[in-house]
Parts: structure tokens; C-alpha cells; sequence
């Protein structure tokens, strides 16, 4: 709004959202466009997200927007893990349909932790945990789902079997990196608070990464895992429904202004008009999520069969000063 008070010729449509924008939270843009991810890398492997069960492991939790709406975009998701910076929480073998009420429960509360899942609910073996705690015991049924030895372990360690688990999908809604190259140190990431978690891209074991969140692997953490098999795209390709969003918010809201300036709308019409056009907005950007994934995926299919005008088109761009392969992690031209 103070774009409003020092009269910028842009208005409110300085920025997204505010008292008369899209709510993203509200919407679930954010989570809806990754999932358009998902579920073109589970369509490749055959499987369908809304109709076949599949197993999840999580990063935050239902008080979060990208977390809490990615989770409930099927009720086929078997959340086995998730974990956030206070507790962890584990259902080794859960009830799809009672687990997805629970988290629809949880994601409508005020506000809300792992904590406030139903303990009756959890599937033997399984439970809350804090933490902070010095140890975990690690029953059979973890043991099973996640590939643990042990019968104890701290909570990091818990937290990094969950990372190398062999599950479907690992469903990042959170904050911090949580993956990177073998050949990066800790430092290279810069993320110190989740130096103890982190786990190599080659160490990854999941089917599929949806990145809703940010930064959550390291581009040679990506390269890593997807060389192994893991299907990945990135996270600026995953969760770029909230900037589209965005974008389309403040350009409506540009040409809009003009009308309500000639004086052919009211503010109210406008506001009106917005709020009207929500779901129209939505649908758009998920589109564009979904054209997105598919062009990536027919990019990938014709570079198996004739890379030459992929290298030729790197290395204009490199000629044109507008790639660095150094930076870019792109491998040298060889002849």
C-alpha cells in the first residue's frame, strides 16, 4: 500500500497479492504448479497420482503453504515421513484416505505442528518426534520403510535414512538444501543450519523430486541424482506458478488502472472484477506449468536422438557472452 500513498504511477500492482491481490496460500498456485511436475514425472514411470497409491517423504509441514497444499492434491499420497525444524514425524504403513483427512484437518487449523496429528492415526512403529531429542528408537517398521540397520539413531540421522529412502516421491515444501553434488562441500552450499542433514545427490533412492520449494537440492546435486535415474527437473521450473501468478496479477492490474483512470470502472468494479477472475488466473498459470514439464520432456526425448543442435545453440550462446559453462556446470566443448 505505500506504493499507493507516494502515488507510483504502478499503484498496487507494484507488487503481487495485498489486500486486493491473490491470496497464493489460498489458491495453492505455488504447490498446484509443482504438482503438474509430479505428475508428469509419475506419468513417464506409468504411475498415476490420482489414482495409485505412492509413497511420500516430506520436507515441512501442513501449517505451510507449499507443503500443506502439495499434500493435499491426492488422496493416494502415503505420507510415511516428513520432518520440519521441530519434530519428525513417521507412519511407516498409512491409511491413504484416513491420513489425507488428517492432514486436511491440520492444513485448516489457525496454525499447526506435527504435534497435532492424531496419535490414533499413526500406523505401528510410527510416531512424533522432537527434534531435540538425544535419541530415537528406530522400531521394525521404520527399519522396513526406511532402509535402517539401526535400532537407534539420532534425530539427524533419522532424518537423512528418510533423505536415502526408497520411496516414490520426496515432496520438498520446506526451507534449506537439503542435497548436493559429491564433488560439493558443505561450505560450497552455504546453508550451515542443515550442514548434519544434507545427503549427496548419488545418495538419493526416491523415484521422484517435486521441488516446491527453493534451493532445496544444488544444480549439481540435481545432475547427480537425475544421472543415477531420480527424475527431477528444478525448483525455478517446479514452483514458478507463484511468480506467474504474480505476473499475471499485476498486469491485469495495469490495464485495468487504465479504465478506472478514464474513469469507466470504479475501484470496487476492479476489485470485483479481480476476485472474479481467480480461478480464470489459476487455470492459466497451472497450463503453463503443465506446457512447461511437457517441453522439457520432448527437449530430453529429441536430445537422445540428435544432440548436435543442442551443442551447436550452447555454444551461440556462449560465444555471445550469454553463458557461463563454468557457471552454468555445463561440460566443455570437445571436437
Amino acid at each position: 500500500m505505500k506504493s499507493l500513498e507516494y502515488d507510483h504511477w504502478l499503484g498496487d500492482a507494484f507488487a503481487s497479492g495485498g489486500a486486493n491481490g491473490y491470496d497464493h496460500k489460498k489458491m495453492g498456485i505455488t504447490a498446484r504448479g509443482a504438482w503438474e511436475s509430479v505428475k508428469r514425472h509419475f506419468k513417464n514411470l506409468d504411475v498415476d497420482t490420482q489414482r495409485d497409491l505412492f509413497s511420500v517423504v516430506g520436507i515441512g509441514d501442513m501449517a505451510g503453504d507449499v507443503f500443506g497444499n502439495g499434500m493435499l492434491l491426492s488422496d493416494k499420497i502415503q505420507l510415511v515421513g516428513a520432518f520440519n525444524h521441530l519434530h519428525i514425524f513417521v507412519d511407516p504403513n498409512p491409511d491413504a484416505e484416513a491420513s489425507f483427512a488428517e492432514r486436511q484437518r491440520l492444513f485448516e487449523l489457525p496454525r499447526s505442528s506435527w504435534e497435532d496429528y492424531s496419535q490414533e492415526l499413526i500406523s505401528a512403529g510410527g510416531g512424533i518426534f522432537s527434534r531435540s531429542a538425544k535419541s530415537i528408537v528406530i522400531t521394525p517398521e521404520m527399519q522396513h520403510v526406511f532402509g535402517i540397520q539401526e535400532t537407534r539413531l539420532s534425530p539427524n540421522e533419522l532424518i537423512r535414512a528418510m533423505l536415502k529412502s526408497k520411496v516414490d516421491l520426496i515432496w520438498n515444501g520446506g526451507i534449506g538444501t537439503y542435497v548436493k553434488g559429491s564433488d560439493e562441500t558443505d561450505t560450497d552450499v552455504g546453508d550451515k543450519a542443515n550442514d548434519t542433514l544434507r545427503i549427496n545427490g548419488n545418495d538419493l533412492n526416491c523415484r521422484v523430486v517435486g521441488e516446491g520449494g527453493n534451493l532445496g537440492l544444488t544444480q549439481r546435486g540435481r545432475m547427480e541424482a537425475a544421472a543415477k535415474g531420480v527424475r527431477v527437473y528444478t525448483d525455478f521450473i517446479d514452483n514458478a506458478g507463484g511468480v506467474n501468478c504474480s505476473d499475471h496479477e499485476v498486469n491485469i492490474k495495469i490495464l485495468i488502472d487504465e479504465v478506472v483512470k478514464r474513469g469507466d470502472m470504479t475501484e470496487k468494479q476492479r476489485n470485483q472484477l479481480l476476485a472474479e477472475m481467480t480461478d480464470e488466473v489459476a487455470d492459466l498459470v497451472i497450463l503453463d506449468n503443465y506446457r512447461q514439464s511437457q517441453a522439457l520432456d520432448l527437449s530430453a526425448i529429441l536430445s537422445d536422438q540428435a544432440m548436435g543442435p543442442y551443442r551447436r545453440f550452447i555454444s551461440e550462446l556462449e560465444a555471445a557472452g550469454q553463458i557461463d559453462r563454468e557457471l552454468e556446470f555445463c561440460p566443455p566443448m570437445r571436437c
